[in-house]
């Protein structure tokens, strides 16, 4: 995480008359801005604003009335590091009967028992929500479990899929077509309309997986 010695160098990109994106180094600065410009908002310090949309490494502002003298603003802010995610932990039971379970356990070197293990050990964190809606970027994992995409996409991804792609942690709200590593399954309900809110994951969200049975122990990589 961004360090309190450390400050985030924030550079402001006006997107037509009333948007501003900030953009950031890391995905670290990125959850801390976020978290400050929230921060400032609910004290009413910050200029009004429609929207507050995080990503990967940046933060886009909707709704601004003079974005290039918020960016100026933006820029001269101390940003403390974020806090690790805020308000309730979201459980979301996973089986771990993914079938690329045996290929993530020869990546990380491991039986696929201790990926369930590892991964169902992790306190997670939305970084960032997209792609589909209720589908959150969740991260947490350390960096020598980042897997790769697989190299052909399959057409077709159950709803409900835990799958794992670089540095983040999802799960398919819906089915669809992707290229993430899938490791589990839930029937957890991430997007629903008739509930509010209705995602079940929001950015800065705390998420642990809870797993429904154990692996058996003669499974191996």
């Amino acid at each position: 995480m961004t360090g309190p010695s450390e400050r985030v160098r924030v550079r402001g990109l006006p997107v037509g008359d009333h948007a501003l994106l900030l953009e950031v180094d890391t995905g670290e600065a990125a959850l801390a801005l976020h978290a400050e410009l929230l921060r400032r908002a609910g004290a009413r310090t910050l200029p009004a604003v429609r929207e507050i949309v995080p990503a990967a490494r940046t933060v886009l502002l909707d709704g601004v009335a003079d974005p290039r003298r918020l960016a100026a603003e933006v820029a001269r802010w101390d940003i403390p590091p974020s806090a690790d995610g805020h308000g309730a932990t979201v459980e979301i039971p996973v089986r771990y009967d993914g079938p690329d379970l045996a290929d993530v356990a020869e990546l990380w070197g491991v039986a696929p028992q201790e990926v369930a293990r590892i991964h169902s050990g992790t306190e997670f964190h939305v970084a960032f929500c997209g792609f589909a809606p209720g589908f959150g970027y969740l991260t947490g994992l350390p960096e020598r479990c980042r897997v790769p995409r697989r190299a052909t996409p399959r057409t077709r991804v159950p709803a409900g899929s835990v799958a794992l792609a670089g540095p983040y942690t999802g799960v398919y709200p819906r089915s669809s077509p992707g290229g993430w590593q899938l490791i589990g399954t839930t029937d957890a309900v991430l997007w629903d309309t008739a509930r509010d809110p209705a995602a079940l994951l929001s950015p800065g969200t705390r998420v642990r997986f809870v797993p429904q049975r154990p692996l058996r122990e003669e499974t191996s990589a």
